[in-house]
């Protein structure tokens, strides 16, 4: 993630935040190529998908750490829509195996540290 401003938020700096920015960027980028038929129907779906990881995270930060939880386990759900979508991409040759196993990657390890985030506000 990549940006400078002038005003941060806390939430700016948790490292799952940072990778679910870049994550939903990496989406963006891929759905560019597929086909305009997909417009309205894969590509929409993965980028919506992607982008409200990192949008979850952020919405919940601020809130109490069983709200935050909340938050937390809809970004998870959203991590895991995502390698359907990834599968289904894949399948209609749409990206590329190197792409699909980079974008798996990335989403296993942001949803392990959902996971590890969601179980350090369970211990509170």
């Amino acid at each position: 993630m990549e940006f400078q401003s002038a005003y941060h938020f806390s939430f700016e700096n948790l490292k799952v935040y940072q990778k679910a920015v870049d994550f939903g960027e990496t989406i963006n980028q891929l759905v560019d190529r597929f086909p305009e038929k997909e417009m309205y129907r894969l590509s929409s779906q993965f980028c919506r998908a992607a982008d409200s990881i990192a949008a979850n995270i952020s919405e919940g930060s601020g809130s109490t750490d069983p709200n935050f939880n909340r938050y937390l386990k809809m970004a998870w759900d959203s991590s895991h829509e995502c390698v359907t979508w990834n599968t289904k991409a894949f399948l209609r040759k749409y990206i590329s195996k190197e792409e699909f196993e980079n974008n798996r990657a990335a989403l296993s390890e942001i949803g392990k540290m959902i996971s590890g985030l969601r179980s350090k506000l369970k211990l509170k």
